[in-house]
């Protein structure tokens, strides 16, 4: 009989979500506002430490939306790493701005703080500084943001976070989504918590949040009939899903606690195999653990990244290669990068371990038979 198959990163849901979401289908607030995505804005502010949440349908439109709120234009230029998902460029692209792809640094894979400062500098003297800076917080780690901030802060540039990856994370005691102009989220499928699809705006600006409401439900105006000085969208995360939302956020401190004992079995486990490197856990932080990464050299190691993937996939277990980064992808060949050597040898050798929060003991140690029988 053939072991039931692993995956990356899988939604880990329980009675309390269940309970939640049935309780909105009976009180029939299926509609796109109500009650419980009231509650799940509140909670998840409440969480981060921010005054204003505006839940959305992905955290690509909250992206989309924050860069709105920094007052991205057609012909505009964002600052925006290079080793991320290609949500946190495409969203410049939305707005008819460019991207500027910075690369990372290897002690944390996260956006490289002193290449902003010194794009910042030169695009300054040039008269040409970008109108945003986007920070990712890579594989729930946070990005460095004391020097983020003084460099932007310097030039009077937004910085946004994009924390897509990090809720429940923590930077010098300041959580994930906290920083900057606004925060990002997502509750993808894949997420450290889900509602199935959606994402969060939050930010400690009145003005943003309200914006964001009205751009995310159509720009309507409130008049009795239906009136629109501008073009909105439809963003506006459903009553459902946040119900789901409101459970998960719930169960957050035991889904983190469940993906870092399995980042820790790992470590042990494959720690001291030569050629296996794990991605560096940052001092100035607490990440979430949200995937457990690491870098597989293939001349110590006996075989390269692709080979590890490929041999888990016939033992039935998915396993991913780390971001490929924008500047090598062919819809962004034409864009400026500023290094690129971290981030391409990330995506050469970076590999992504199944990391989910309802992994078993035996699940795990599947995974570390695995990867152990590739080995030289």
């Amino acid at each position: 009989m053939t072991d039931a198959r692993i995956y990356l990163s899988p939604p880990d849901v329980s009675d309390i979500e269940r309970k939640l979401l049935l309780d909105a289908f009976d009180s029939n607030w299926v509609a796109p506002v109500g009650p419980d995505l009231d509650a799940f804005e509140a909670q998840v502010a409440e969480l981060i430490g921010v005054r204003h949440a505006v839940a959305l349908s992905s955290g690509t439109a909250a992206l989309h939306l924050a860069l709105m709120a920094a007052g991205v234009r057609r012909g505009d230029t964002v600052l925006v790493p290079s080793f991320t998902f290609a949500a946190s460029a495409n969203a410049v692209m939305y707005l008819g701005a460019r991207p500027v792809f910075v690369d990372s640094t290897a002690d944390s894979w996260n956006v490289d703080p002193w290449l902003v400062a010194e794009e910042l500098r030169v695009r300054a003297t040039r008269g040409q500084l970008p109108r945003a800076v986007i920070a990712v917080d890579m594989y729930g780690q946070c990005a460095d943001y004391e020097p983020l901030l003084v460099a932007c802060d310097r030039y009077g540039v937004a910085l946004i976070e994009d924390a897509a990856e990090a809720l429940g994370a923590s930077y010098q005691g300041r959580a994930a989504g906290s920083f900057g102009l606004a925060g990002v989220l997502s509750f993808n499928g894949n997420k450290i918590i889900t509602t199935g699809g959606g994402g969060m705006l939050v930010t400690d600006d009145g003005r943003i949040a309200t914006q964001a409401r009205y751009l995310a439900t159509q720009a309507r105006e409130p008049v009795a009939h239906y009136e629109h000085r501008a073009v909105g969208h439809n963003y506006r995360l459903s009553n459902l899903l946040a119900a789901v939302g409101r459970g998960q956020v719930q169960r957050l401190d035991e889904l983190i606690a469940a993906r870092r004992r399995t980042a820790r079995f790992y470590r042990t486990a494959l720690g001291e195999l030569p050629g296996l490197t794990f991605m560096p856990v940052a001092d100035y932080g607490v990440p979430n653990w949200w995937l457990t990464c690491l870098l597989v050299d293939a001349g110590t190691f006996g075989a390269d990244r692709d080979r590890i993937i490929e041999h888990l996939g016939r033992q039935n277990i998915e396993a991913r290669p780390a971001w490929k980064p924008m500047h090598l992808q062919p819809v962004f060949r034409d864009c400026v990068m500023r290094g690129g050597a971290v981030s391409a040898d990330l995506f050469r050798r970076g590999l992504c371990l199944p990391s989910g929060s309802a992994l078993t003991e035996h699940d795990r140690e599947r995974v570390v038979a695995a990867v152990r029988a590739v080995a030289r």
